[in-house]
């Protein structure tokens, strides 16, 4: 079993890297289908970017890798917010000043991992069939 990654990347979200990476640590190393849950149900406005990170980045792994990936198996292996671009703005302010401040955007990278699918052998197949029909054996012993 291998274990294969995927990644998405996020950005221009705007709120402040502070309050997103608060979001980001709620689903730090959570599975995804746990990670989706918690996210619909968190009341902040960066959750909706997260989970939209989230949710893509499960997306290129699943449809994207070249081997079939057991989509319960699938974690978050990192999740990080950095700081995006800022855009200075001006506020007027008395006496006919202009007052400046910034609105800073966030960028989200989410990387994801899940394990290949096993694909059962004859043989597996076989002793799962045994095992079938000794029990099958057993119950009739019973009777």
């Amino acid at each position: 079993m291998a274990t294969h990654f995927a990644h998405a990347y996020e950005k221009g979200i705007d709120s402040m890297p502070r309050k997103t990476s608060i979001v980001a640590s709620l689903v730090r190393d959570r599975y995804v289908q746990d990670a989706v849950v918690i996210l619909e149900h968190t009341p902040r406005r960066a959750a909706r970017a997260v989970l939209k990170a989230v949710e893509s980045a499960n997306a290129n792994l699943l449809n994207n890798s070249k081997v079939s990936i057991d989509p319960k198996s699938v974690r978050i292996a990192r999740i990080f917010v950095t700081s995006g671009t800022r855009i200075r703005r001006y506020k007027p302010a008395s006496r006919g000043r202009a007052l400046p401040f910034e609105k800073i955007s966030s960028n989200i990278f989410v990387e994801v991992a899940g394990e290949e699918k096993v694909k059962k052998t004859a043989e597996a197949k076989e002793a799962n069939k045994e095992a079938k029909e000794a029990k099958a054996e057993a119950k009739k012993e019973k009777k």
